[in-house]
């Protein structure tokens, strides 16, 4: 898969398993609530939380989280987060993405802000680097669901844009606005996939050498630590030389 993705891997192995299981919980358990509070708790019926509710479940997200987080909903709780989405560089000029959903835009701007300031970044202003990244739904199955010609099949059939597959899965990329409809037609043929979100796809990456690595690397691990922050996506590309260095450290 791509080196960005390699990349983000690598960050989640070196941090604390357990730990961020649970902060992934709670940020889709904020994502649920949220959604169900935006429209009504019937994901047949709420294409958004529709999407948080099969995102969770790729996650192995306890039924029971799930349906306490819609409950939540339906207590008026929630109700006062909204989805926010900061823009600006890392070290070396890599363009960074972060969407929170926040119940306080001040604390969790200053938050993104000093983080940035921090590692050498620059928070920047919405739609500042944006307009490098494609908005699109990506949805990962294991490799043993299919095989690769099944799955294209299946993939185009269901709507869907793109699939690579290789060793590690099958990864299918579809419009943001379809994400829900084609992860839901395959999943009705093969079964839960390992993954569904929405993602900022880099059309163009920017290149880094190990040093600059290891900073954008703890910028994105203190990003996705944040309470508030969703999701973090960034155009960094990293050699396979400097990837291995990252790994073995």
């Amino acid at each position: 898969m791509a080196g960005h993705s390699q990349f983000k891997n690598i960050m989640h192995r070196k941090g604390k398993q357990d730990a961020q299981k649970a902060r992934m919980f709670a940020k889709f358990a904020r994502e649920i609530t949220v959604a169900a509070k935006s429209g009504t708790p019937d994901p047949d019926m709420n294409p958004r939380l529709r999407l948080a509710i099969q995102g969770a479940r790729a996650e192995n997200m306890p039924k029971d989280n799930i349906e306490r987080a819609i409950k939540k909903a339906l207590g008026n709780d929630g109700e006062n987060f909204e989805l926010v989405r900061y823009e600006g560089y890392g070290t070396g000029g890599v363009a960074i993405i972060v969407e929170a959903l926040t119940d306080n835009r001040n604390r969790t701007g200053g938050a993104v802000r000093a983080m940035f300031t921090k590692y050498g970044g620059n928070l920047g202003t919405t739609g500042q680097v944006s307009h490098m990244f494609s908005h699109v739904g990506e949805i990962m199955f294991k490799p043993t669901v299919a095989t690769g010609d099944a799955m294209l099949d299946a993939a185009i059939d269901a709507g869907a844009d793109d699939v690579v597959s290789d060793p590690e899965g099958h990864l299918i990329t579809c419009s943001f606005d379809t994400l829900g409809s084609t992860a839901g037609a395959l999943e009705a043929k093969f079964g839960a996939p390992t993954s569904v979100k929405a993602v900022w796809k880099p059309s163009l990456t920017t290149p880094v050498d190990q040093d600059k690595a290891e900073t954008i690397l703890k910028l994105l691990g203190a990003l996705e630590e944040d309470d508030d922050v969703q999701q973090v996506f960034s155009n960094v590309e990293v050699d396979e030389a400097v990837l291995a260095t990252l790994t073995a450290g």
